[in-house]
């Protein structure tokens, strides 16, 4: 059996596991993709595209291996066919990461249905579809991780998982809902040894919130609200997806950690 008093670097380590991470070709994700490679993990990217090799060989230039299987979040069969695939292929799954997701923006009264479909597609039922699926094989395998534990799952949720926003009104209701699925999954699977966390990130300078960053006057509102006086930044995420996605957070679950420069402790 393993000690409980682990040495801290042993606490954070990931050496020898297995992390299945979507959205990580970009911004947060691919940071968050890296950071569990130096850590120790080996990473399989889920990837709509896989012509598009960066992360990959930045995974592979920190003698950490990657693969990529590919996959479109936004079709409903596609995802359910990618664990099966994965499992079939013999790799063990100790750490999801859902980081994929997309925006759209349009005044709610005229939010077309489509995009909304999109949106709650990519961001709500992919992020379930995937839990789910992971989370069946983390609880079939031996609580055999550090501190006796199967896995770890960590969701991507939002700011606007607490707040509504503006002219988002799809984003708004996905990022809710996947903190209120964290929180519900967590409730079946921690005392089982998966924990099931989400990171909520603030305004950080990455592609999607390009239209903010465009609007001096929105961007020179968000920036007077932020206490620590910046923008996020992708390597803002490092720490705290190895600290989920570890043993050093072995009774964290359930948890929504905001990373935001301190916005909603204003």
């Amino acid at each position: 059996m393993t000690s409980p008093d682990l040495p801290v670097q042993e606490l954070f380590s990931l050496q020898g596991q297995t992390a299945l991470v979507t959205g990580g070709t970009r911004g947060i994700g691919q940071t968050m993709a890296l950071a569990l490679a130096e850590a120790g993990a080996n990473i399989l990217l889920v990837q709509r595209d896989p012509s598009n090799l960066s992360t990959k060989t930045a995974i592979e230039a920190l003698g950490r291996t990657a693969k990529i299987y590919t996959c479109d979040l936004s079709s409903s069969p596609s995802c359910s066919a990618l664990i099966p695939q994965i499992l079939q292929d013999g790799h063990r799954i100790h750490v999801l990461l859902n980081s994929g997701g997309i925006q759209r923006r349009h005044p709610a009264h005229q939010f077309p249905d489509a995009d909304w479909q999109a949106v709650l597609q990519v961001n709500l039922s992919a992020v379930f579809t995937l839990c789910r699926d992971v989370g069946a094989h983390m609880l079939d395998q031996p609580a055999d991780l550090p501190l006796q534990r199967r896995g770890a799952i960590i969701n991507i949720a939002s700011l606007l998982s607490f707040q509504g926003g503006i002219t988002v009104p799809a984003y708004a209701a996905s990022k809710g809902g996947v903190a209120q699925l964290t929180k519900a999954l967590s409730n079946e699977w921690a005392g089982k040894g998966v924990s099931v966390n989400a990171v909520a990130p603030g305004y950080v300078a990455t592609e999607m919130n390009t239209a903010l960053i465009e609007d001096e006057e929105r961007a020179r509102g968000i920036l007077a609200r932020i206490p620590a006086g910046r923008w996020g930044r992708p390597e803002d995420f490092k720490g705290v997806v190895v600290w989920l996605g570890s043993a050093a957070s072995a009774y964290v679950s359930g948890e929504v950690v905001t990373v935001d420069g301190g916005w909603m402790g204003r």
